[in-house]
Formats: structure tokens, C-alpha cells, sequence
């Protein structure tokens, strides 16, 4: 015969307060996590490669300190665009392409609307994706008032 434990109140009073803790400390994830949009802008795109007589330094490494490996999907922008609110991780949609590319890596001053899109080391896509009008879509925060 198996006997339920029966608990005193003082252990009662400590699970009641144990629990009204933990319910108290979650977050609704849709109260905290602002609305977001995506904004469509038309760039210039190109490709680049990670090997040394495209880039500065060490091929892999990118102006923000990220490693790039063959297979990532990655884009430099130019400065204008960081201005914008494309900065170091924004997630971006290319017009032509399926999965969503990150902001890994930044362009010369030089440029302006303008973006490179990572292919590794394949420098025959690269160079067969050549230089092409394309619309780039970003996350952008509203303005909510509440």
C-alpha cells in the first residue's frame, strides 16, 4: 500500500509562493516583441568570394569581425545602407533568391546603394551572377504608440 505524502501547511504556504513566483517572472513574448515590418529598397548586387585578390587581409574574416564560411548566406552593404538600418546581423530578402541572407560584412565608403552577395569560393557564380538592379527587402521596426 503506497501512502501520499501530506503536507504541513508551512510547506503548503512555501509551494503556493514558490509557484506565484515563477508565474509572476514569465513575459508574454507578444507584449515585449515590437511590430516589425518588411521595407522593399532597389540596389545594385554583386558577388564577392572569400579568397585574398578580392578582399583585404585575411579573405574570411569581414569588417565586423565575423568569419565566413563557403555556404552562409551573407551579404556587405554599402555605408549608406547601415545608415538606414541595415546593420551588422539585419535580415535581408533578395529578390531571386529563396532563403533570407544576413548583413555580415561592410562595403568600401565608396559605394552607395549597393550590395555584395557572399558566394564562397565559387568564383564562376560569382562572376556569372555579374552586376544586377535587384530589390532588397529589410526588417524594420514601427512606430507604435500605446
Amino acid at each position: 500500500m503506497q501512502v501520499c505524502p501530506i503536507l504541513t501547511g508551512y510547506q503548503k504556504a512555501l509551494s503556493v509562493i514558490l509557484i506565484l513566483g515563477i508565474l509572476s517572472s514569465c513575459q508574454r513574448i507578444t507584449d515585449s516583441t515590437p511590430e516589425v515590418d518588411w521595407d522593399t529598397i532597389c540596389v545594385t548586387a554583386t558577388a564577392y568570394n572569400s579568397i585574398p585578390y578580392q578582399t583585404e587581409g585575411n579573405p574570411s574574416i569581414t569588417a565586423w569581425g565575423d568569419t565566413l564560411k563557403p555556404g552562409m548566406r551573407a551579404i556587405a552593404v554599402s555605408r549608406d545602407l547601415i545608415r538606414m538600418g541595415l546593420d551588422h546581423n539585419s535580415k535581408v530578402r533578395l529578390e531571386g533568391f529563396d532563403s533570407i541572407f544576413l548583413v555580415k560584412d561592410k562595403m568600401h565608403y565608396r559605394w552607395r546603394s549597393r550590395i555584395d552577395i557572399y558566394m564562397g569560393k565559387d568564383i564562376d557564380s560569382a562572376r556569372k551572377f555579374g552586376r544586377k538592379k535587384i530589390n532588397l527587402a529589410y526588417i524594420f521596426q514601427k512606430d507604435s504608440i500605446r
